[in-house]
């Protein structure tokens, strides 16, 4: 798995962490059953501190995208493919609207409105 972070972008490091991963899932890289690298690897390979890579790990967790299993690991959940591409395109949503002056809020709206 080939990570990089971009140098330019202004998000904390634990969400480039987390955007990173969510693409290698999204591009093929890691499947659902992978195990990932450890932490302390990852964080080697990016140049970060290993807590930083833990919080992006945990927040993938929390989305669903990973699974932590004492003694196996960290792995690639079942349909994160599938989830990771839907939530990139959220994120990317989100991001347009607040560009265009729209609040979160206002993006729910209009989803609802949408047959």
């Amino acid at each position: 798995m080939l990570l990089k972070l971009n140098a330019a972008d202004h998000r904390p490091l634990h969400e480039q962490v987390a955007g990173a991963i969510r693409r290698a899932v999204v591009e093929g890289e890691c499947r659902p059953g992978d195990r990932l690298p450890p932490a302390r690897d990852i964080s080697q390979a990016l140049g970060v501190n290993a807590n930083t890579v833990l919080r992006g790990l945990r927040a993938l967790r929390d989305e669903g995208l990973l699974e932590f299993r004492r003694g196996r690991g960290v792995t690639v959940a079942e349909g994160a493919d599938l989830k990771s591409a839907l939530l990139e395109r959220v994120r990317e949503l989100v991001a347009d609207g607040a560009h265009l002056g729209y609040s979160k809020a206002d993006l729910i709206e209009m989803i609802k409105g949408v047959p």
